[in-house]
């Protein structure tokens, strides 16, 4: 794919991710527009399941860049975030150097730590350039990690530069597109939201989240789509212990037309909760007469539309 300039206005952000089958509203274009213009990374909270993630994959691929993920979680260290040395091709290459009777142990070591022992993890990879132009850095469920790599992480997103004690710093000549995401398991410290640009990702309106099943389920029926958007809609409405997401939206719209279905019913709707409610006490108290009373007040609504 050709690499894209960053999109030089509000409105030519909101095309760039349209073009690439992302449904976004003018807040979070403007933040995506602010963010990259600025280079500062962008920091999106909301519920799992809508649409943080896919953000930076979309930004990737609609701008021709490189996508570097770094999933995160309890216990994420620097070895599997930055970098780490392979231990055990050192070790050969210091048993083959003593073999060969090389007795200079100052330049044993150097030639062990040089770059070519160095593994790169995300955050390594991210400050390295790159011919498509700098790559979408996502760091994905920071609220998973401890307030340690919290704390290392402000280091890196303030210069954009690592230090490898054996190497010296490497430090990015133009900095990386970050996307930080956090589904609030717990609260993130204001240190390091205070170097991003902070957008809450809500769930969609009925009106957006149709254009979103309709993008990526095309050949979803008129009635279908607007029946299931519609029982999620009033789903979210529900004292839920989660609430379904676009991804249970889309998850579920992707079943029932693998089912051939072309409106609901509550037995289609039954079978295939699982499909759209992830807790079986969730399920428990929607599926029978709930399911059914929610059914016919999403059909009246939308025979009132007509």
């Amino acid at each position: 794919m050709t690499a894209k300039t960053v999109p030089n206005s509000i409105d030519a952000t909101l095309t760039l991710l349209g073009e690439a089958g992302y449904v976004a509203d003018r807040s979070l274009a403007t933040v995506l527009f602010l963010a990259m213009r600025m280079g500062r990374p962008i920091f999106l909270e909301g519920e799992a399941g809508v649409g943080k993630t896919e953000i930076a994959k979309v930004l990737a691929q609609a701008l021709g860049r490189k996508l570097i993920r770094l999933q995160c979680y309890e216990g994420l260290d620097i070895a599997a975030a930055v970098y780490e040395w392979n231990y055990g091709a050192q070790m050969i290459a210091i048993r083959l150097a003593e073999a060969e009777g090389e007795g200079d142990k100052a330049r044993i070591e150097h030639d062990v730590f040089s770059e070519k022992f160095l593994i790169k993890r995300p955050l390594l990879q991210a400050l390295e350039p790159d011919a498509a132009g700098p790559p979408v850095l996502l760091i994905d469920e920071l609220d998973r990690t401890d307030e340690a790599f919290e704390a290392f992480l402000l280091e890196v997103l303030a210069d954009f530069q690592v230090t490898v004690p054996e190497l010296g710093t490497v430090k990015a000549d133009k900095p990386p597109i970050v996307v930080i995401t956090s589904n609030r398991t717990r609260e993130v410290h204001d240190a390091l939201k205070r170097r991003c640009l902070y957008h809450w990702l809500g769930y969609p309106n009925a009106e957006r989240e149709l254009k979103i099943l309709r993008g990526r389920i095309p050949g979803i029926g008129k009635k279908l789509s607007e029946q299931v958007v519609g029982f999620v809609q009033a789903l979210r409405k529900e004292d839920l212990f989660k609430s379904p997401g676009v991804a249970e939206t889309l998850d579920w719209a992707g079943a029932l037309t693998e089912l051939d279905a072309v409106a609901l019913d509550p037995a289609t709707v039954s079978d295939t909760l699982g499909a759209l409610l992830k807790y079986q006490d969730d399920i428990a108290k929607i599926d029978g007469g709930k399911v059914k009373a929610l059914l016919e007040d999403v059909k009246a609504d939308l025979r009132a539309a007509e």
